[in-house]
């Protein structure tokens, strides 16, 4: 990526739906950033795209979007159209944005980040989680040794919400938590078992619980529903010394962190006191209230601006891609482990963050 980046980037939205409309919002107000132009096929979203951004041109045809003078393309429409549109705006010369998942299936996923690869173009994927506050203090924490080995992780995203008819719950809500525990334990699963099934339309599982086994004995549990009573976003780690939990749905304290453990003591008779339980103080830490999206979308407009590389790049869409492939393979088979190809990849060096 040896080209020079422009001053101000000039970013086209594909895609104007239920989280497309976000996107054009805050890259409309990220500074660096001017939105140039919008597309969506659907009259309703256009009509509200206008209302809430006059001065943004807006046209039905991404076939116009992707021939405008443009620095970069944001493509927030259904899975199944992210490999065209990723892939036609990358050659005309575009950097591009697109949310998750990259795309269905993992030779396209491949194609298009060599494509990106070969032509110097930025590709982000939207692992929005990996920009959240809460959880970057609770990277440092792990990196720090504030919980001591993490023995294992477990996450809960489940509501009565907006159902699919293109993708299941785990391909819709998991990705999410893919990418955020294996941003947070910097490492990637080995293998992946998932159960789930069907209750309101055959064929599109509306609820998945998803098993990562990783290096060293972690497990990672993941839980994905779109018919569920509760609105839930939650992520428990249990380490050595200390528990872990994240709520997204907390307005203010998101985390809470337990000084609860298990000790082992040298000197012991019996069994009961080889192994000794510990409870301590709660401690709730003052985290950065900055929206995530807002920092996701800043981090962004920087890397095209700087010609750096994303923190949640081609790669790390892949990777996703991997276990989602790999995890589907299991569900289709009734929950049989599937071992994941892709080995561990190094962290991203503080210096691409």
């Amino acid at each position: 990526m040896n080209r020079a980046g422009p001053q101000t980037v000039r970013v086209g939205c594909i895609g104007l739906g239920a989280w497309g409309k976000n996107l054009l919002r805050e890259f409309s107000r990220t500074p660096g950033a001017v939105v140039a132009m919008a597309c969506d096929p659907a009259a309703a979203a256009r009509d509200r795209a206008q209302a809430q951004h006059p001065g943004i041109p807006l046209t039905n045809s991404a076939s116009e979007l992707l021939r405008s003078d443009l620095d970069a393309v944001v493509v927030a429409t259904p899975p199944g159209s992210h490999y065209e549109l990723a892939s036609a705006a990358i050659a005309g010369g575009k950097d591009v944005f697109v949310e998750k998942p990259l795309v269905l299936d993992v030779p396209s996923g491949e194609r298009l980040v060599s494509q990106a690869d070969a032509q110097g173009s930025i590709l982000m994927v939207g692992h929005i989680m990996e920009y959240h506050p809460a959880v970057n203090w609770l990277k440092g924490y792990i990196a720090d040794g504030g919980l001591g080995n993490v023995y294992y992780v477990y996450s809960t995203r489940v509501n009565l919400g907006q159902l699919r008819d293109n993708e299941n719950a785990m391909w819709s809500l998991a990705p999410h938590d893919i990418s955020m525990i294996g941003y947070l334990l910097d490492e990637r699963p080995r293998r992946v078992s998932a159960v789930g099934h069907s209750y309101l339309r055959s064929g599109i599982e509306d609820v998945v619980f998803m098993t990562m086994e990783f290096p060293g004995n972690r497990l990672a549990h993941v839980h994905a529903s779109w018919l569920d009573p509760h609105k839930v976003r939650s992520l428990t780690l249990v380490g050595q010394k200390r528990m872990a939990v994240f709520s997204d749905t907390e307005p203010t304290q998101k985390i809470t962190i337990f000084d609860k453990g298990v000790d082992v003591s040298l000197n012991y008779e019996t069994y009961a006191e080889y192994l000794t339980l510990r409870t301590g103080e709660v401690h709730i830490p003052l985290v950065d209230n900055t929206q995530p999206l807002a920092i996701e979308c800043r981090h962004f407009i920087d890397c095209v601006r700087e010609r750096r590389r994303p923190r949640s790049d081609g790669q790390d869409g892949l990777w996703v891609l991997q276990v989602l492939a790999c995890a589907q393979q299991s569900l289709d088979s009734g929950g049989i482990p599937v071992d994941i190809p892709l080995q561990p990849a190094p962290p991203v060096a503080a210096s691409q963050r």
